[in-house]
C-alpha cells in the first residue's frame, strides 16, 4: 500500500507550525498505524532528516499514550479502538491521510505530534484516589457490592486517561475523564469516606487548568476508545450538587 501523509511539524512549543507532506510505500494492510510512522521515520532518518515525534507506550490500547487526530478523528475512523490498534487496512490504498496533534488549549504542543497531557496528572492529584489505609487485598466478597453497581463502576474505571474526549469536544472539555475517575470510586464503598471532597476538588482542578464545559454534544463518547458513556457525566453533577448541599 502506498499513502500520502499531510503531518503537522512544530519544532517546539513556541514555534509556528505546519503541515508537511511524504509519502510512504510498501506499507503492509497489517501494520498499525503505529508502525507506519515508525517506518516513515526511519525513511526520513536514513534521508538525515529530523523523524516525526510521537508517543507511544504499550502498543496493546491500553496505557492511551498514542493519542493523534487522523482524517480529524482522535485515533483515527475506527470505532473504540486507540491508535496503536488502528491498521492500515482501514484506510484506502493511495490515499492522503492528515494526522494532526490532540487540538487543546490545556494540551500545548510539546513537539510535532506530541503534547502535554500533565493536567490531567493535577486534576487526578486533586482527588482522584482513595487515601484511606485499606490494608491488604481482602477475600472475595468481603465487601457485598451489587453486581449492577460493580459493573457500572469496572465500565468507568476503563478510561485510559488518553485525552480523546478533549480532542474531540467543540469546547475541548474534559467532563467525560473526570466523570469516569469520579464515578468509578462513588459507586464503590472504598470511594464514599471523601466522596464529597472528591468531585469538589477535581472539578475545581479541571476549571483551573483551562478545559471547556461540557457542550452536551456527546463527541466525546464517539471518540472515547474504551466507550465511556456520557451517562458518567450526568453522575459527577448530581455527586457535585451532593456535596455543595453537603458544604452548606
Amino acid at each position: 500500500m502506498k499513502f500520502r501523509l499531510r503531518i503537522w511539524r512544530q519544532a517546539g512549543p513556541d514555534a509556528p507550525g505546519r503541515f508537511e507532506e511524504y509519502v510512504v510505500d510498501g506499507i503492509s494492510p497489517n501494520q498499525s498505524f503505529l508502525e507506519m510512522l515508525d517506518q516513515l521515520n526511519e525513511q526520513l532518518i536514513a534521508e538525515g532528516k529530523d523523524p516525526v515525534a510521537f508517543e507511544s507506550d504499550c502498543r496493546e490500547g491500553i496505557c492511551g499514550m498514542c493519542g493523534l487526530t487522523i482524517n480529524g478523528m482522535p485515533h483515527g475512523p475506527r470505532l473504540r479502538s486507540t491508535t496503536c490498534e488502528l491498521r492500515m487496512r482501514h484506510f484506502e490504498d493511495g490515499s492522503t491521510i492528515t494526522v494532526e496533534p490532540f487540538r487543546a488549549d490545556a494540551f500545548p504542543v510539546i513537539k510535532d505530534l506530541v503534547v502535554d497531557r500533565s493536567a490531567f496528572d493535577r486534576i487526578m492529584a486533586a482527588g482522584g484516589y482513595i487515601s484511606v489505609n485499606t490494608g491488604s487485598a481482602p477475600d472475595a466478597n468481603a465487601i457485598p457490592i451489587p453486581k449492577h453497581i460493580a459493573e457500572e463502576a469496572m465500565d468507568a474505571a476503563a478510561c485510559i486517561g488518553c485525552g480523546a474526549c478533549v480532542a474531540a469536544c467543540p469546547n475541548a472539555s474534559a467532563s467525560l475523564f473526570v466523570a469516569a475517575k469520579i464515578a468509578h470510586l462513588s459507586l464503590l464503598p472504598q470511594g464514599h469516606p471523601e466522596r464529597e471532597r472528591r468531585v469538589l476538588r477535581m472539578v475545581e482542578a479541571m476549571d483551573k487548568e483551562g478545559f471547556g464545559a461540557c457542550s452536551n454534544h456527546g463527541e466525546c463518547e464517539a471518540a472515547c476508545p474504551k466507550g465511556i458513556s456520557i451517562v458518567n457525566i450526568a453522575r459527577m453533577r448530581a455527586e457535585y450538587r451532593r456535596a455543595m448541599a453537603a458544604a452548606r
